[in-house]
């Protein structure tokens, strides 16, 4: 018995990954709501951060212009027309691009841990930015309302929220948002009437003699910069719209987008010469008695941007988490929508740190410095692994060569340009990522380490021993069915300490025994299960192939295969007690897990015994793996066994008499 069968029944059933790629005008709805809310947001900083406080009509075109040709290469041509290309299975985002590729290089995972750690760093800073640069508008109605306390009280709300799911409000975010859109070209079209010459930006010479020509000018690329950082997010939430609602509803995005940088311009234009004294050209735009109204849009439309922001670094956790880059905390699911995913201790982290942010930056031109520098290097490594997306693809060498050298340069100068933020706070979103890279490069390390040494054995020569263990009336039952989870991921072999856990540590008789081994394949929503009879109606192993985006419930899966097995008639999970069996009453599922622990029997290099101390050090701080893996914590035992990765050797003892 070893047919692969795939799982379909009720909650087991994974939600189609396909679910709203067709175009329609509910999916364009959902696009806007969703992946929109970044790069949608960032009129209300973007050329307050490129002017400084003297408006100059040079700087004031240039910047307009390299804005416009910053969109239209970064976000357009790689992002909309290129990278949405490379989808996995419907799937988008830095680590499901790692997965189609990763088999063409062990040092792909580095590239993919720099990217996804850089990325989580952003969704540190983006929220406070979104949020601050909202409430701060307030300032021209009430001048010396403490906007800081509010933003902070308005995240945290926003946090609280997260552990009921957002399926009501997520409802609502793609209406919103249109409105938020049709707001910037509105108010754009009234910027762009007071300077209509504001329109010659269009010519990328403008650009050029800004980058070349004004002094300094190539260092304002940091601020041109943050009018892309949420491209990014539209390739990580491809899953959720389809690329042809996400290239459609970006024709009207970039749109209203450009309308309102050209409004912008055109105010700032009409007021050359002048200072801004702290003023933003975004609110600026708005009449008097709309200021208010614009404000509260502003501040929806940052609140669902920074939702955006939390939402995806939960997703990006779990597929870390699947990919042996990231510990396995306790994932939850609060509502049975695709995509609506809580991850605990990762909203504690993402609160603390944004309130960090908040506290430490106080205002959001501050934040600025902050911004953007940790998005660029993810960009980078989309490019690397696009790249060899492209390779795997046979696309030509010459095409290949092109895109690396165009959107390196470009990526580059980015990169470049924002290194000059170091100094000024973007050392704060390097030192998140610096920190987010550790405990993935650890986490990954050390499971490589542990796999590499684990010892298996062959688990054939055990069989008779197991039967006879099953029959054996002298030994007091352990449980009717015993569930070991198995990391073997040949179906011959066993975990040594499996064996030694069934033999020796406490004899575990049981009539019948099962080896669960989980396998995390590349594709997305793979929902597979294939059993093996290792002996007949004692023995099974059951191995579940999950895709990275698959919630691991393991107890409700594994319940799904023996209703399988018992309508197919080839288990009989009846008690074999026979007072019970009489009754025909179903025996009892009890799990076993083996916890490791490391050993103090070891002599390990410097390198792995740092890896494997601080990999220890997390471990005890997080859930154990039976929360991760969805067992019914009534039916589970834990056994700990050591880690014994490298053998001390050899001790001289001499005996004495």
């Amino acid at each position: 018995m070893s047919d692969t069968q795939t799982l379909v029944d009720g909650k087991a059933t994974a939600t189609a990954p396909h679910a709203h790629t067709a175009i329609s005008t509910a999916g364009l709805l959902i696009a806007l709501g969703i992946i929109y809310g970044d790069i949608g947001t960032s009129p209300l900083y973007v050329m307050k951060a490129i002017v400084p406080e003297v408006i100059t009509q040079d700087l004031v075109y240039g910047g307009i212009s390299a804005v416009l040709w910053t969109l239209t290469l970064q976000t357009t041509i790689k992002y909309v027309l290129l990278t949405l290309n490379a989808d996995n299975n419907g799937e988008g985002g830095i680590f499901s691009l790692y997965a189609l590729v990763r088999r063409r290089g062990a040092w792909l995972s580095a590239v993919a841990i720099i990217g996804g750690a850089a990325l989580l760093a952003d969704g540190v800073i983006t929220p406070p930015i979104s949020v601050s640069s909202a409430i701060e508008g307030l300032e021209a109605v009430y001048p010396g309302i403490p906007t800081m306390y509010i933003v902070i009280a308005i995240l945290c709300g926003l946090f609280l929220l997260q552990s009921f799911g957002t399926q009501i409000v997520g409802k609502a975010f793609g209406p919103i948002m249109f409105l938020w859109f049709t707001m910037l070209a509105v108010l754009g079209v009234h910027g762009i009437v007071q300077h209509p010459e504001i329109l010659k930006a269009i010519n990328p010479y403008y650009a050029y003699n800004m980058l070349v020509n004004t002094p300094g000018g190539f260092w304002l690329l940091g601020a041109v910069f943050l009018c892309t950082t949420g491209a990014e997010a539209l390739y990580s939430d491809l899953g959720h719209c389809g690329k042809g609602n996400i290239r459609i509803s970006w024709v009207f995005v970039k749109a209203c987008l450009l309308l309102n940088y050209f409004g912008q311009g055109g105010w700032l234009v009409s007021h050359a010469g002048e200072q801004l004294n702290g003023r933003n050209p975004f609110f600026a735009l708005m009449p008097e008695w709309f200021l208010l109204i614009g404000i509260g849009i502003a501040t929806i439309a940052a609140i669902i941007a920074s939702q955006a922001l939390i939402t995806g670094s939960f997703t990006l956790v779990a597929e870390a988490i699947r990919l042996n880059m990231w510990p396995k905390v306790r994932l939850n699911y609060p509502t049975d929508v695709k995509g609506q995913l809580y991850v605990p201790s990762m909203n504690r982290l993402l609160l603390l740190g944004c309130i960090a942010v908040v506290l430490y930056f106080q205002r959001s031109e501050h934040m600025e410095a902050a911004y953007g520098l940790a998005i660029t290097i993810t960009m980078l490594m989309t490019t690397l692994l696009l790249s060899m997306w492209l390779r795997a693809k046979r696309a030509p060498m010459a095409l290949i060569a092109l895109f690396v050298l165009v959107y390196g340069g470009i990526e580059g100068s980015f990169l470049v340009a924002n290194l000059i933020k170091f100094p000024h706070g973007g050392w704060v979103s390097v030192a998140i990522s610096l920190c987010l890279i550790s405990v993935m490069y650890i986490w990954m390390r050390a499971y490589f380490i542990k796999r590499r040494l684990t010892e298996f054995v062959k688990i054939e020569p055990y069989m008779d021993a197991l039967k006879e263990l099953s029959n054996d009336e002298t030994v007091p039952k352990y449980a009717t069915h015993l569930v070991f989870m198995s990391s073997a991921e040949r179906q011959s072999e066993i975990e040594s300490k499996i064996i030694y856990s069934i033999f020796q540590k406490r004899p575990k008789r049981a009539d019948i025994y099962w080896f669960v081994h989980v396998d995390t394949t590349d594709e997305p929503y793979t929902m597979e299960y294939k059993v093996t009879e290792l002996a007949q109606n004692d023995a099974f192993r059951v191995t579940f192939r999950l895709g990275f985006r698959v919630e691991q419930r393991i107890n409700l899966y594994f319940r799904k295969v023996v209703e399988d097995l018992v309508r197919n008639k080839e288990v009989d999970i009846t008690s074999r007690y026979e007072s019970l069996s009489k009754q025909h009453v179903t025996g009892d599922f009890r799990f076993v897990v083996l916890e490791k622990f490391l050993s103090v029997e070891n002599e390990l290099p410097f390198v792995e015994n740092l890896v494997m101390q601080a990999y220890f050090y997390i471990k005890q701080f997080i859930a154990s793996e039976d929360k991760y893996f969805g067992l019914d914590t009534s039916s589970v035992k834990i056994e700990k066994v050591p880690l014994i990765i490298t053998p001390t050797r050899n001790v001289s003892l001499k005996r004495v008499y």
